[in-house]
């Protein structure tokens, strides 16, 4: 029989071939592990979106737009990655964004399958860090309704639960804006009745070697987390950047999805220049996947510099 069934998906294959399908299949589990200092950092992916950048990106021309991307052999829209980061340390396992989950249909949700692949199971996950309370970034936290993560505590900046949790800010944001809202209370809400919901406020040390650092402008409570282990950092910059393609050569390019659009673009620029002076690791949420690497500066703005794949960490 299963030398049938071989023969079966062979024919199949060259009818498919033969009909001039140049469709692929679906990728293994998206995993990448390395290492920072004594801690153990692995990239999840929870899938790719497809990004309009030419319609979505603001203070920048649509032509120039466009040439960024081509010059990278790229068009919009972009498949934009969707990463998490989960560090595990002598006494934790820590999370760093969930994804998509089911917010984002069938282009996310896929985080579970990756971290199960990389060795680690749900209930292993001890705290999760939110850079932010958008959907792409909270909607793994879930699973048909119930908590995904059953022994993490959640840490969110109060800044952003106050403002994303609160249906009266509807009327401050665009339109585009208005699903984090659900995204955010329907995400959040079995964690929030459970009593495990930490929210911080300002620059602050949230767990042993995990620090805080405010960078409004994306949400109002946007975070990164400066991750340290002995002498090596690691910045988890959530949606400093977009497209890389194009916000790392014109860092004033923002995105309709921001808050503050101008804000944002200083928290930008903030963050390249302080991970190209003290040359951290940056983990970053829709870089292509793994999202790690660090940045350099170049004549006219500055590039990124993927991690060097390495087979065993």
């Amino acid at each position: 029989m299963k030398r049938v069934a071989l023969l079966v998906a062979l024919l199949l294959t060259t009818a498919v071939a033969a009909a001039g399908d140049v469709r692929i299949g679906p990728q293994g589990p998206g995993f990448y592990r390395m290492r920072v200092g004594a801690d153990e950092v692995t990239a999840l992916l929870d899938g790719t979106h497809p990004f309009p950048a030419d319609e979505l990106l603001t203070h920048v021309d649509r032509a120039k737009v466009d040439g960024l991307l081509k010059a990278e052999y790229l068009a919009s829209p972009v498949q934009g990655s969707i990463n998490a980061f989960l560090v595990k340390t002598a006494d934790r396992l820590v999370l760093i964004d969930t994804g998509a989950g089911p917010l984002y249909a069938g282009d996310g949700g896929f985080l579970p399958t990756a971290l199960l692949a990389s060795g680690y199971r749900p209930e292993d996950v001890t705290d999760i860090l939110l850079t932010h309370l958008h959907r792409d970034h909270v909607g793994g936290l879930i699973r048909n309704g119930t908590m995904l993560f059953p022994n993490a505590t959640v840490h969110v900046s109060k800044a952003d639960a106050d403002f994303w949790l609160d249906t009266a800010n509807e009327r401050k944001v665009k339109d585009i804006l208005l699903p984090m809202f659900p995204g955010a209370m329907d995400s959040l809400g079995p964690y929030l009745k459970a009593g495990r919901v930490a929210t911080f406020q300002g620059e602050t040390d949230v767990l042993p070697g995990f620090h805080a650092i405010p960078a409004p402008g994306h949400t109002p409570g946007h975070t990164w987390y400066l991750v340290t282990s002995g002498s090596e950092h690691l910045l988890a910059w959530g949606d400093t950047v977009h497209v890389a393609a194009v916000q790392l050569a014109e860092p004033g390019a923002s995105i309709r999805y921001d808050v503050d659009e101008e804000a944002a673009a200083t928290s930008r620029k903030r963050a390249l220049d302080e991970a190209v002076a003290k040359g951290y690791w940056v983990a970053a949420a829709h870089v292509s996947f793994p999202g790690l690497g660090h940045i350099r500066r170049t004549a006219s703005g500055y590039a990124w510099v993927p991690v060097n794949y390495t087979r065993t960490p």
